[in-house]
């Protein structure tokens, strides 16, 4: 089984599951002169917490499968001028908001508003003032469009990883 297909069949297990209990909710009990829906309801309504305690032992089981494979697998991208290995599981949580926050700490380096000018000292001598940044507004501009883009990058890498990447039992 591929990568997208358990994700895939977790998505279905959980819909299957929720019906389950809409069913469970419904059926789990009625009024004495009610006529029940099914000929033996009690027994019905075990069954469905039976099948929906299957259903999450599948889920579980799928999920750790696909953690595992997402820990072990590796995977190249090129982001910038680098070729960078990471597995799955980085590569998720570089996408899920690491690489968004290195985008903000580099939109922080800003000239604060200063403004360069002439200024008057209290002695009336006029003062040449400029802005003497901490930074090199290119490197900062790289960087931000390198981060900023990261995370498409990471997605278009993931979604042919899943589709050709076998889980992991």
């Amino acid at each position: 089984m591929k990568l997208i297909e358990a994700l895939k069949q977790i998505k279905d297990l959980k819909r299957k599951a929720d019906d389950l209990q809409d069913k469970v909710a419904k059926h789990s009990a009625y009024l004495s002169i009610e006529t029940p829906v099914y000929p033996d309801q009690k027994t019905q309504v075990h069954e469905w917490i039976q099948a929906h305690s299957d259903i999450l032992k599948e889920i579980l089981r799928l999920r750790v499968a696909i953690q595992k494979t997402n820990l072990l697998t590796p995977v190249t991208i090129d982001l910038g001028e680098k070729t960078i290995t990471k597995s799955i599981a980085e590569w998720i949580h570089r996408r899920r908001d690491l690489a968004l926050l290195e985008a903000q700490m580099w939109t922080k380096l800003t000239d604060r508003g200063l403004k360069e000018g002439t200024i008057k000292q209290s002695t009336d001598q006029l003062i040449e003032v400029k802005i003497v940044r901490c930074y090199d507004p290119k490197e900062r501009d790289s960087a931000l469009a390198l981060y900023q883009s990261e995370p498409h990058v990471i997605d278009a890498k993931l979604e042919v990883i899943n589709a050709v990447t076998d889980l992991m039992e």
